[in-house]
C-alpha cells in the first residue's frame, strides 16, 4: 500500500527504524529490521555493528541477505561465531546494545506471541516458536519491534505469550507511527506517520490504544534516505533475478 506518490508505508517503517539504530552492536532480523538497519549503515551509523542470528559479527552485505544463512552474510562479516557462542557470550553476556524483534501478535504492554494462533494444542496455526527472542528481549539492552498495524497482530490477549516485552521493549514501529511505553509499560501511540490517523490506528488495535497529548508526526523518508534504501533493495532484486 502506497502511503504517498513519493514512498511506501514499508519504506517509512524501515526508514523510522533505522533513525533509531547508532554506531551500536545491533542484533539483526531478516526482512525490514534488516533493510532498517542496513540503510543506518549506509547513512547516518557507519559504525554500528551488525550480529546476525547465524553468527556472523560485523556483516557488512552489500545487498539485503535473504535469510541470516546468506553466504554474503559470512563474507564480509570480522567474525563468525558458533550460535551457542552468539546467545551464551553476546546475547546473555549483555554486549548487544540493540535488537530487533517481530511476531505474529503483541499485546497492549509489548508480550509477543511467536508460537501459535489459537488454542496451543489444537491451534490454527503453529507458527516457528521463539527461537531466541525471549533472551534477546531480556539482556539486549533496548529491543525495538517493527510489526504492521491490525486488530489481529496487536491483540487484547495474546494466544501464547512466546516472549515477555513487558519493561523490555523500548518501541514498536509500525506503519502507521511508533509507540513506546509509559510508566506502567503500556504501549501509548507516540507519532504518527505522514498521512496517518489516530483514528486509523485505534482502529487497527483490539485494545483500547492511549494517544499521547503531544503526539508527533514522524519526519517523511528524505531523498537520501529512500535512495540508499532503494539501492540496498535494487541490489538484491538485480544479484537473485
Amino acid at each position: 500500500m502506497t502511503a504517498t506518490a513519493e514512498y511506501t508505508q514499508d519504506e517509512m517503517m524501515a526508514v523510522a527504524a533505522a533513525r533509531r539504530v547508532g554506531d551500536q552492536t545491533v542484533f539483526v532480523g531478516i526482512g525490514l529490521p534488516s533493510r532498517a538497519a542496513n540503510l543506518a549503515r549506509a547513512t547516518h551509523a557507519p559504525g554500528c555493528t551488525l550480529i546476525y542470528e547465524s553468527g556472523t559479527i560485523g556483516a557488512k552485505p552489500r545487498s539485503l541477505p535473504l535469510s541470516i544463512g546468506d553466504g554474503e552474510l559470512a563474507e564480509t562479516a570480522d567474525s563468525v561465531v558458533s550460535v551457542p557462542e552468539m546467545f551464551a557470550y553476546w546475547i546473555q553476556g549483555n554486549r548487544i546494545d540493540l535488537a530487533f524483534l517481530g511476531a505474529a501478535q503483541i499485546d497492549r504492554y509489548g508480550n509477543l506471541n511467536s508460537t501459535v494462533i489459537g488454542d496451543y494444542d489444537h491451534p490454527k496455526v503453529r507458527l516457528p516458536g521463539a527461537g531466541g527472542a525471549p533472551e534477546i528481549a531480556a539482556h539486549c539492552r533496548q529491543t525495538l519491534v517493527v510489526l504492521r498495524q491490525s486488530p489481529r497482530t496487536f491483540v487484547r490477549e495474546l494466544d501464547f505469550c512466546t516472549t515477555v516485552g513487558k519493561g523490555r521493549v523500548s518501541a514498536v514501529i509500525t506503519d502507521l507511527g511508533v509507540l513506546e511505553p509509559d510508566g506502567t509499560d503500556e504501549l501509548v501511540l507516540k507519532a504518527l506517520h505522514p498521512g496517518a490517523t489516530a483514528e486509523q490506528a485505534r482502529a487497527a488495535t483490539a485494545w483500547e490504544l492511549k494517544v499521547a497529548d503531544d503526539l508527533e508526526t514522524t519526519a517523511p523518508p528524505t531523498p537520501q534516505e529512500l535512495a540508499a534504501l532503494r539501492s540496498l533493495k535494487t541490489a538484491t532484486k538485480e544479484e537473485t533475478g
